[in-house]
């Protein structure tokens, strides 16, 4: 559990609602993924993630295809996989909706075995990520770094030749984004940027067409805040499997805001309701 909030206040608030849990916290990013699969070795019937979205993808990825079921505090910075999971903005109110909860099966994505709940992306969205946590590292507020990397990452980014296979179709492009979301985003209207099921069964792929720079930036920052937009400039196509394929040896892939080098071809598929989630007992 990344530590964000008073470690003691939330030992007391989880307390409450859990009173023979363990709760550990730790700033180290690369321990998460072996406490939650140490946790279910041995034996946990909930683990409860909090943080932002890549800690949130790290346990998930542990707890995806068992019968311990993921409880979720929204103590990140965008925290879109808490939000569409209906669980309050308030850390009390999330708390509390644990212990009232019922347990939901949702869909997670896999791209060559790699596990994301809110979305992935190829070209300027990766590279903006990247850019952004130096900037962050340097003491930079998350929204200074995002803007200042995505400058700098549309005036040096390079297109990227990708060709898609989805649903018996290929589609060649030059482009400079590839946006890949578990379940489709609302693009249009109040809930914009959100997704109103999880449970759906199809992958929602979002291409650009070839555009100016300056809407290219446009969609990438709308990709990285979960927010795009209907328009004409790029192609959306859903689907339970796709491929991207690229003659470059590796690519930048972000998976839930977190990079990682994958070797084409990206084989992206929909693993449906293999993650157990507990939700507000409210949400239907």
């Amino acid at each position: 559990m990344a530590a964000s909030k008073s470690r003691d206040d939330l030992t007391a608030l989880i307390k409450a609602v859990y009173p023979e849990a363990t709760v550990i916290f730790t700033t180290e990013a690369r321990d998460v993924p072996k406490l939650a699969r140490d946790a279910v070795k041995g034996g946990s019937t909930l683990i409860v993630a909090g943080g932002g979205d890549g800690t949130i993808n790290a346990v998930a990825s542990a707890l995806v295809g068992t019968e311990t079921v993921l409880g979720v505090l929204p103590v990140g910075t965008l925290n879109h996989f808490a939000k569409d999971l209906g669980i309050p903005a308030a850390l009390e109110s999330a708390v509390e909706s644990l212990a009232t909860g019922r347990v939901m099966a949702v869909d997670v994505g896999d791209v060559n075995g790699h596990i994301f709940v809110n979305n992935s992306g190829l070209g300027l969205y990766p590279a903006i990520v990247r850019l952004r946590e130096k900037r962050q590292k340097r003491g930079k507020s998350k929204w200074v770094a995002t803007a200042f990397a995505a400058a700098r990452a549309l005036l040096r980014y390079r297109r990227l030749t990708v060709r898609v296979i989805a649903n018996g179709k290929q589609l060649v492009r030059r482009t400079s984004i590839v946006f890949v979301s578990n379940n489709e985003y609302a693009i249009e209207g109040l809930n914009i940027g959100k997704r109103a099921r999880l449970d759906a069964g199809v992958l929602c792929l979002y291409i650009p067409r070839e555009t100016d720079r300056l809407k290219l930036i446009w969609l990438t920052l709308g990709a990285l805040m979960g927010r795009l937009q209907q328009n004409k400039d790029y192609d959306k196509i859903l689907s339970e499997d796709l491929w991207v394929r690229s003659r470059r040896q590796t690519v930048h892939v972000s998976i839930d805001g977190e990079v990682i080098r994958l070797a084409p071809p990206l084989h992206y598929r929909m693993r449906p309701k293999a993650l157990r989630v507990l939700v507000p007992r409210s949400e239907h």
